[in-house]
């Protein structure tokens, strides 16, 4: 079969690696690695898939919290021309043999992670259930043996395998990623994203931040809290970054300390972060009496996603610190920005700025046709951003893509100077600090507890979190399940992100006529 073109996303890396190989690419704690370094162990992973027989076009699951494995591990899998599917690092077993399922990975790569996240043992167990072929365990200790059974170590891979490998050429429309995200119905769906919606959406979020970081010939230096799980901090930061020759700072959990100590430290110029973050740090400043001009000095352009950030917030947080703050919008079918407030016009407060480079957006009636500026509708894009479709779902991919348009379930207002606000979102969906949790799932599976009859999840207003998880639950006659032991049960069967935190019990639920939940009543709006 003839290729006319021919791209992978493994060039982000491979250009700056011949580019300025003794470049640092990434610091994590106290060690540095330069591009060259980078380029050199992740195509040894590559080499090492592959004599483990993965070859272009097979999916690997990725499970690794922000430790440099991740991007060595995701570039080495790209390299070999595999799939990457990145997965949370805070599924239990059942979710994790699901996504593998679901995705038909045939390999696992998952780092050995601690004693209060065993992500090996988890990944074992997930491997177990799904059947899923080879499971490689990334090692603290790059040379330190497997710590569960029958797994292989990263050091076993890579065993003497070259540091050097010609990157399998893929197609523009081939997939680099499959995102796992749940849309409005319970199952996750693994959004395909290829070589050219993610390769265009990091060169598109670097040049639209490039004019605000220049730093007279210094390196660029950003710093990731995110997780590299979400595409957020894969797009905008790690491959943003890499594209941009920036050093990219790897921290594995968000402290508000750390991460102001960190912006100090490494002179960070870029940082992204959700709501809940900015509402930390600022909680973090107030109460510790900290002097904010060291970490001011470095800070040139913060970015927030991921949820609505208050105004006020946002106000006083580039008051604080001098810096701008720059909202977005994007999803994980779209790579994932679509929208995005610009260094060259006024910041509109409240606002997710304008589309980005190539995205056209509108908001839409129930028929799909353009409402009024300045009036409410569904938000819908359309560009190079946009994913092929749901891995596996035809239906469900027909559901959200229209006549070559993305249908998002937000709804939104497009002003007259094209600045689009997101007002609303998909009705019962519960954002909780910066992580989707989907009633339906959690529903679902509450339902398989021998005491309950009926139950409906809803987010309830939290000043921390944004939303906190709330089940209304109705027990079964007889029944004495009491919130504590149902709390309980429910830390055994979801990732701790979202579990309900408070149980009601009621004797009914208010219902419609057609039997559905009013969920509204039990929001109390």
């Amino acid at each position: 079969m003839h290729h006319a073109t021919s791209l992978n996303l493994a060039s982000v890396l491979e250009h700056q690696a011949r580019l300025t190989p003794e470049r640092i690419a990434i610091t994590f704690a106290d060690s540095h690695m330069t591009y060259s370094e980078v380029d050199a162990r992740a195509s040894q992973i590559a080499n090492g898939l592959a004599a483990l027989g993965i070859g272009p076009g097979d999916h690997v699951a990725l499970s690794c919290p922000n430790v440099p494995w991740f991007p060595l591990a995701y570039f080495g899998i790209l390299k070999a021309g595999g799939v990457v599917v990145p997965l949370n690092v805070l599924l239990k077993p059942r979710e994790i043999a699901y996504h593998l399922k679901d995705s038909d990975a045939k390999a696992m790569l998952a780092f050995e992670g601690s004693a209060e996240l065993p992500l090996a043992s988890m990944a074992r167990a997930g491997c177990d259930q799904a059947g899923c072929a080879h499971l490689v365990i990334l090692t603290a200790d790059p040379a330190a043996p497997s710590p569960v059974p029958s797994a292989l170590s990263i050091a076993q891979v890579t065993a003497s395998q070259p540091r050097a490998i010609e990157s399998r050429r893929r197609r523009p429309d081939d997939t680099a990623v499959i995102l796992y995200t749940s849309g409005t119905t319970g199952h996750p769906k693994g959004a395909e994203l290829t070589h050219d919606n993610m390769l265009l959406n990091a060169v598109s979020t670097c040049d639209m931040l490039l004019p605000g970081l220049a730093g007279g010939g210094e390196q660029n230096v950003t710093l990731i809290t995110l997780p590299l799980f979400h595409s957020t901090a894969q797009t905008c930061q790690m491959n943003a970054g890499f594209y941009g020759g920036f050093r990219t700072v790897l921290l594995p959990r968000f402290e508000p300390a750390v991460v102001l100590e960190t912006i100090r430290r490494e002179k960070v110029g870029f940082w992204l972060g959700v709501p809940t973050m900015y509402w930390a740090l600022m909680q973090y400043v107030s109460a510790s009496g900290m002097d904010p001009a060291p970490v001011a000095e470095h800070l040139r352009i913060c970015a927030s996603g991921g949820a609505p950030l208050p105004v006020e917030l946002l106000r006083r947080f580039e008051g604080t610190f001098g810096v701008r703050v720059l909202e977005g919008y994007g999803l994980s079918e779209t790579s994932p920005v679509v929208c995005f407030n610009q260094l060259q016009r006024p910041s509109k407060p409240g606002t997710v700025g304008p589309p980005i480079f190539g995205v056209d957006v509108r908001s839409v009636d129930e028929e799909a046709m353009p409402v009024a500026r300045g009036q409410r509708g569904e938000i819908v894009v359309r560009g190079p951003n946009v994913m092929k479709g749901y891995y596996n779902r035809p239906e469900a991919t027909l559901e959200v893509m229209r006549n070559g348009w993305f249908h998002t379930g937000d709804i939104g207002i497009i002003d007259e100077d094209g600045y689009v606000s997101i007002v609303d979102r998909k009705k019962d969906m519960i954002l909780r600090g910066g992580f989707n949790v989907y009633p339906r799932e959690l529903e679902e599976v509450l339902m398989t507890h021998p005491a309950i009859s009926l139950v409906a999840v809803v987010g309830v207003p939290d000043e921390r979190l944004g939303e906190e998880v709330k089940a209304f639950v109705v027990r079964k006659p007889g029944a004495t399940l009491t919130e504590s032991e149902l709390l309980d049960w429910c830390r055994e069967q979801f990732a701790a992100y979202k579990y309900p935190r408070s149980v009601e019990f009621r004797d009914a639920l208010p219902v419609n006529a057609t039997g559905k939940v009013l969920k509204r009543e039990l929001r109390g709006n």
